[in-house]
């Protein structure tokens, strides 16, 4: 279900400090099972750093402000040394807190105004199941370490049966910690197929593999806070890695398991699939102009270049090459059938006139610059061989008089 709107009624608790442990909810104990925001989606088995980062400021503020020196709260001195042995009473501090929250209707609104969020309860569970479960989050990742290790289909079967299926609650956080350490979530999934004898989404389910489903459609989620595509210095690199994390996730899920039409994880990934197709497809407009742009000479005035022009030219060149590679699990066929076509035919445009230019002016650096970064883009776009090709022609230009 969609994460409900924050509170109207109270700002929501700014985090405690600017050390840099006041930005790590509870010193880091519960960093496994945090994902980034947007987080439209909840799953019980992760919850957004912001959410965690406003149950810690209540904590501190509101519960356990005797436990500590304000300031060492305030300014991030407390380790993960200092704050484990106070962690049972944190919990049972938190379980109270919940208790009498439930107790009343006016006693619920009162935490929501405390902690500015209409999902106070949902949020504070989650945090609480991590802190009861904090020794096991570590074990998890571990596991999910030794699957990359696993040669062996065969012996995938036990691991998977090894995790708590009969505890969804616990499950769904283990699931979530081992997932982020899994380099080919697929191995996982058509493991769980194989031990649930079904492909149907209903089989996987009844054998406790729910929760590793959940934990995929929150890892997919979580990609939405690295495409961060605007401007000429954005990290082209990271977008493409959370493009590549994304698919891999996605296709997990729909390469092995049939899902129902209306089930909830079909409209989870359908509205995950639609944000990020959304945040791709501004950029992969702009991809033509900016090799064109790049490529070009100004008409008037002293050629030079544009250098993040030129970088944006790039940049735009790897991220088409990346949203190819994932384009079954996006919704821009449309957008990238276009951008994929006339770029093709920008660079060989722009690669054929600045060979011509350099021809006729072998020293020009201006245009040697520009013409090498069109082979560059030409080997992504096209191949190496394409661009070893037009390397040897840029070569036998230069040797022209």
């Amino acid at each position: 279900m969609s994460q409900p709107a924050q509170s109207d009624k109270a700002a929501p608790p700014q985090p405690a400090g600017r050390g840099a442990g006041a930005a790590k909810p509870f010193a880091g104990l519960i960093d496994a099972v945090l994902v980034g925001e947007p987080a439209p989606f909840a799953f019980s088995g992760s919850v957004s750093r912001e959410a965690a980062l406003t149950v810690w400021t209540w904590v501190q503020r509101d519960l356990c402000a005797d436990l500590v020196a304000a300031d060492r709260w305030r300014d991030g001195a407390l380790g993960v040394a200092d704050l484990e042995p106070l962690i049972p009473d944190i919990v049972a501090r938190m379980q109270a807190g919940m208790d009498a929250a439930d107790a009343n209707a006016e006693a619920i609104r009162r935490l929501r105004v405390q902690m500015g969020r209409d999902d106070a309860r949902d949020v504070v569970a989650v945090v609480m199941a991590a802190l009861r479960h904090r020794a096991l989050l570590g074990k998890a990742q571990a596991f999910g370490r030794a699957i990359n290790a696993i040669a062996e289909d065969s012996a995938l079967g036990p691991a998977l049966q090894s995790m708590p299926l009969t505890d969804p609650e616990l499950a769904a956080l283990l699931f979530h910690a081992a997932l982020g350490q899994v380099a080919n979530p697929s191995r996982l999934v058509s493991g769980v197929v194989k031990l649930a004898g079904n492909a149907g989404e209903a089989a996987v389910q009844r054998q406790g593999f729910g929760p590793l489903i959940d934990a995929h459609l929150a890892h997919a989620q979580d990609q939405l806070q690295y495409l961060q595509l605007a401007g000429p210095f954005a990290d082209t690199d990271r977008v493409c890695r959370s493009l590549d994390r994304f698919h891999r996730l996605v296709r997990a899920l729909t390469g092995y398991i049939e899902f129902p039409r209306k089930s909830r994880s079909t409209q989870v990934l359908s509205a995950i699939t639609k944000q990020v197709s959304d945040r791709v497809e501004p950029r992969l407009r702009d991809v033509v102009t900016d090799i064109n742009q790049a490529m070009r000479r100004p008409r008037d005035g002293a050629d030079r270049l544009d250098n993040d022009r030129l970088l944006a030219a790039i940049n735009g060149v790897y991220l088409l090459a990346t949203v190819r590679e994932c384009r079954d699990s996006l919704a821009l066929n449309a957008s990238f059938d276009q951008a994929w076509n006339q770029s093709g035919q920008a660079l060989e445009v722009h690669i054929q006139r600045n060979l011509d230019l350099l021809r006729q002016n072998p020293d020009d650096p201006t245009t040697g610059i520009r013409l090498d970064a069109a082979i560059k883009m030409a080997e992504v776009r096209f191949n190496p061989d394409y661009a070893e090709t037009l390397r040897r022609a840029r070569q036998a230009a230069t040797r022209r008089t």
